[in-house]
């Protein structure tokens, strides 16, 4: 049977593109309800603004009316300084609770994204470029940012502030507000035809920023490369290209904008306009008072600030939509087996087996089966049927041809992948009854390209094991002759590394250094040796027979120098267990064993015997 949980591997073809409006509204909301009562709150606060702004067209009218009867003018004067000192004190506290909130929305978007993307399985962040989706989780959580807090508050005082000055006006006259109407029914008609061409280009200018990004981290990660084949130019102009393209949408939705805005502007001047003719005529026909004009006029120019808000807050949360369909992406890519919220628990401890022959592996394949999603179905398995005992307790080196499936047997130990068929077994424990943080615990890694993680020396060496002491951290520098490496630094230990201080070989002695410290019960090499120097392998070879004394190691080598000493040798082909043995064996009884040897120079001290 597969191992449960893990073989679930259809890829996620739905695109941004694919997803409906009301899917997009429905992500954004995730983000903004926690924060529900804050909304209310900024909400009623933009109400009460509105309704002040409202109220001042018909104060200012009562002020007209009293010029008229030689009225006092104190208390409408009066309400209008109240209405002024309340509106502001009002918008202040909103524009900081927004802000806040916004912050907050942004924090919760970026914390989630992270902690998604690093308990996703690997194959699902792999796939991607890492560029792009460091964009998802910086510009695109501004978009949400901005959708999900202004142009929800904008678009709810919007329609505050228009509902409220069309039942107005129609209280002053209904002849003016119905000549309004019409002007912005049209403005609104055409504002909203708009609105799927914008959210595209926003949506494309997006994802070709992603594109950019993914684009360029690779060409920075690689630059010694591209600098020797004199590809600067070459990459500049691919580099530049998803640049114009993100430009060129950019710019289709910047015109879009601003062309809504113009027919929302030149509806409202119009509307004057056109009152300014009709109310004339009604002033004339004594329907109506200069002062109710007036206060209508007031009006229409205060639709100006509802409908703008309205057509940003439309284009703002089309922005908003196109970020939300990428981000969920991101928050779709499949999580490792155990739930986010098991991980860091306490491992259980392996049992305490004695260390004798007849001990039972540590670890075991069982007729494993393994094919890489999106392969083709004609094409061979990675890995095919096969079955391997890991020795509790010694050295099990694993070679074969490229393509053999050497790194899918890492990936597979390591639970990075889960088995089509067959089962991978811990202390003869199914994965499947086991949590990968109960694995992982008991496994060191050394991965091929050895990467050096963002801190100080000192927290990469003590990366597996945070608790580590500095005398297991120096035995771990002495093992691998770092020590002089170490003292040449500006604060030892405590100095910032990056991948581009250390070299190769450095960069590898750190990471094997690494698991040495964790002083695993496994300790898994991936070419380990690839990029050291003899004396430096030779002391490696003593740590690995060191740890092989206690526990179990498991090294992917294409030097003999490394695995000749093993205690068992597994040579694979095309997926296959083709033969397990010792140096020696193998030499005299497979032909592609001493093929390996000879082709790749791997032992010039041991010649092949007669085939």
């Amino acid at each position: 049977m597969p191992d449960g949980g893990t073989t679930e591997r259809a890829t996620n073809d739905r695109t941004t593109h694919d997803r409906t409006t009301q899917d997009k509204v429905r992500i954004l909301w995730a983000y903004a309800r926690p924060h529900k009562a804050v909304l209310v709150v900024a909400l009623i606060l933009g109400a009460l603004g509105t309704a002040a702004e409202l109220v001042t067209p018909l104060v200012t009218k009562a002020v007209l009316d009293g010029l008229e009867t030689s009225a006092s003018l104190r208390t409408p004067i009066t309400i209008l300084g109240i209405l002024l000192v309340a509106g502001t004190v009002m918008g202040l506290v909103q524009g900081i609770m927004l802000g806040t909130l916004a912050e907050r929305i942004i924090l919760a978007a970026r914390t989630g994204l992270v902690r998604h993307l690093l308990h996703a399985r690997v194959p699902e962040v792999t796939s991607r470029a890492p560029g792009e989706l460091v964009t998802r989780v910086t510009s695109d959580t501004l978009l949400i940012r901005e959708a999900t807090t202004s142009s929800v508050v904008n678009f709810v005082n919007g329609i505050i502030g228009l509902v409220g000055a069309i039942v107005l006006m129609a209280y002053l006259d209904a002849v003016l507000l119905g000549v309004t109407v019409v002007v912005l029914l049209i403005a609104g008609i055409s504002v909203v035809a708009l609105m799927p061409r914008l959210s595209k280009a926003q949506q494309e200018a997006q994802e070709h920023v992603g594109a950019l990004g993914g684009r360029l981290e690779g060409v920075v990660r690689a630059l010694r490369t591209v600098k020797s084949a004199r590809a600067e130019s070459r990459e500049t102009d691919r580099v530049s290209g998803h640049a114009e393209a993100s430009a060129r949408s950019g710019i289709r939705a910047v015109k879009l904008e601003n062309v809504s805005w113009t027919i929302t502007g030149v509806a409202v001047n119009l509307a004057v306009m056109l009152l300014l003719g009709v109310g004339a005529w009604r002033v004339s026909t004594d329907a109506i008072t200069v002062s109710t004009l007036v206060a209508f006029l007031l009006y229409v120019f205060q639709l100006m600030m509802p409908v703008m808000l309205l057509t940003m807050s439309l284009t703002s949360l089309q922005s908003g939509l196109a970020a939300a369909a990428r981000i969920a992406d991101v928050e779709e890519m499949e999580l490792e087996t155990d739930d986010v919220a098991s991980a860091g628990g306490t491992p259980r401890p392996g049992p305490d087996v004695p260390a004798d022959a007849d001990a039972p592996p540590v670890l075991r394949l069982h007729e494993v089966t393994y094919r890489y999603a999106g392969s083709d179905v004609a094409a061979a398995p990675a890995l095919d049927g096969v079955s391997l005992d890991v020795p509790r307790r010694g050295h099990t080196a694993i070679v074969g041809p490229s393509g053999a499936g050497k790194t899918t047997i890492m990936s597979l130990l390591l639970r990075f992948l889960g088995p089509d068929e067959g089962r991978v077994e811990l202390d003869g424990l199914p994965y499947a009854q086991l949590t990968t943080d109960e694995i992982r615990s008991r496994i060191a890694y050394v991965e091929q390209d050895t990467p050096i993680v963002p801190g100080t020396l000192r927290e990469n060496l003590a990366y597996a094991a945070p608790d580590a002491t500095d005398a297991e951290i120096w035995a771990a520098v002495d093992a691998l002759r770092l020590s002089q490496r170490v003292a040449a630094l500006p604060d030892g230990l405590d100095t910032e590394v990056s991948a581009s201080q250390l070299s190769g070989g450095e960069r590898q002695r750190v990471a094997v250094a690494r698991a040495l410290v964790a002083r695993p019960d496994i300790l898994l090499l991936d070419e380990a040796t690839a990029q050291l120097d003899g004396l430096t392998e030779a002391a490696l070879a003593g740590a690995i027979r060191e740890v092989a004394s206690t526990g179990a190691v498991v090294t992917i080598a294409h030097r003999i120098s490394t695995v000749i000493d093993a205690d068992q040798i597994v040579l694979l082909e095309r997926g296959r267990v083709r033969a397990v043995g010792q140096h020696t064996e193998l030499l005299e009884r497979d032909e592609l064993y001493r093929e390996l040897v000879a082709a790749l120079r791997l032992d010039t001290s041991v010649a092949a015997p007669a085939a």
